[in-house]
């Protein structure tokens, strides 16, 4: 697979904000090795690691050995590039269990369980560094970086310039050169040649590839993607509710599938050249559909999902897409009781919610919506809507007015839906 160029491949995606001078022509002589440090802080991904982990999957495509460098260690440090405040510290069994957790989400991404010889790897430079002693570390590795070096890059620049009390501890100030380490580890016992990351991480690679040469006269490469951002300059994956998580447990597949869906077309034109694995005809090919009806979302549509059945699978993109219907009249109730509880509530979030004690759905239908609830005003009023047909139940039109609400219309043992005309929902919640 060597005849695809993975420098070509990433320049006509956007993906490429700084390569060091070689590394194309190093990379064309034949399969090499690259890596991407990854902060376990947490026990998963989000979609700000998804660059880089798309840049290590193209690299893996293009025939290269790709490693995924958990940073078992240096999380334990906190990295001062473009942050604010010193990270909390985390201990070592949390940081086993994020380990644990992320090496599963980049198996979704990467090949890392077949024969093949540049099937990926996991490393954690905890292995490394645990037993390394401080006085170890100084002499072996510190001498051989400068601090005018170290000051001189622009993470620590940053930091140092904005008007702080708390200013940058030693711990943080320490950052770059164990990563620089960690390039150098990679190299020497891996024969990593590159290392990949978002193009706030350059100061902190060239500290690596400085670190090979001087220490063993070695040459080493960097390559960052540019730090992506909405065209509105605002931060991308960021939302009300926060971080646009992989795991279903804390952004559900639905959620995941609407944030894609509904970016803007600008925005749309861009990623899906960097989150999907679709090839240039095809995508040249989507937004000149795009354009020429916007309104049909197409792009949006592709967009959404690739990446879903990418992070989630065909299974779940299947159940994104049909909850996504939910809020339209040809939803049906059999479709809406296949959701779980999460999505349920993630598909209705911000509708007007009313609780009402089990015992009180004896009383009826009419009773239920304009008595122990406030969907209608009246009992007239329901009456006259259900009548002429514009009330439904869990998506079941109302006929009846006399209709008895039991155990059966209750959805995940809580919830049962109500809507009003073709837009107005509402959840009885069920105490």
């Amino acid at each position: 697979m060597m005849d695809k160029n993975f420098v070509q491949e990433l320049q006509w995606r956007g993906m490429i904000q700084d390569i060091m001078p070689g590394t194309e022509e190093k990379l064309m002589e034949g399969p090499q090795s690259a890596y991407v440090g990854i902060d376990p802080t947490a026990d998963s991904l989000h979609i700000g690691h998804l660059v880089s982990v798309m840049i290590l999957k193209h690299f893996q495509r293009c025939g290269h050995k790709p490693y995924a460098l958990v940073g078992g260690a240096t999380g334990m440090i906190g990295d001062p590039s473009m942050k604010s405040a010193e990270r909390n510290l985390l201990d070592e069994e949390t940081l086993n269990h994020n380990v644990e957790c992320i090496k599963a989400q980049l198996g979704r991404f990467l090949d890392f369980d077949s024969d093949a010889p540049n099937k990926a790897e996991l490393v954690n430079n905890y292995d490394w560094m645990k037993d390394y002693s401080f006085i170890g570390f100084i002499r072996d590795i510190g001498k051989h970086i400068t601090v005018n070096y170290m000051m001189a890059k622009d993470s620590v620049k940053k930091r140092l310039s904005r008007d702080s009390s708390e200013g940058m501890s030693f711990t943080e100030f320490s950052y770059q050169l164990m990563q620089g380490y960690d390039f150098y580890w990679l190299w020497k016992h891996k024969g990593c040649i590159l290392q990949l990351g978002g193009s706030d991480q350059w100061g902190n690679i060239t500290t690596g590839t400085e670190l090979i040469r001087r220490m063993d006269g070695g040459e080493a490469f960097a390559l960052t993607c540019p730090l992506i951002r909405k065209a509105d300059g605002t931060k991308f994956g960021k939302t009300e509710k926060g971080n646009i998580w992989l795991d279903p447990e804390r952004t559900t597949p639905y959620e995941f599938y609407q944030f894609w869906l509904n970016v803007a077309d600008d925005d749309a034109e861009r990623y899906i050249k960097i989150f999907t694995m679709l090839d240039r005809e095809t995508i040249e090919g989507l937004i000149a559909e795009h354009r020429e009806d916007p309104g049909q979302r197409k792009l949006q549509k592709a967009l959404a999902r690739e990446v879903t059945i990418m992070c989630h699978g065909e299974a779940e993109y299947e159940k994104a897409l049909e909850a996504s219907r939910m809020l339209f009249v040809n939803a049906t109730s059999e479709a809406l009781r296949k959701l779980d509880e999460k999505t349920f509530l993630a598909v209705f979030s911000g509708v007007p919610t009313f609780d009402v004690k089990r015992e009180d759905l004896a009383g009826g239908i009419l009773d239920l919506l304009a008595v122990k609830t406030a969907i209608f005003p009246s009992k007239g009023e329901a009456r006259k809507m259900i009548q002429g047909g514009g009330v439904s139940l869990n998506k079941d039109k109302l006929t009846d007015i006399d209709y008895a609400v039991s155990e059966n219309d209750i959805i995940d043992g809580h919830y049962i839906l109500a809507q009003k005309g073709k837009k107005n929902y509402f959840i009885i919640n069920v105490i």
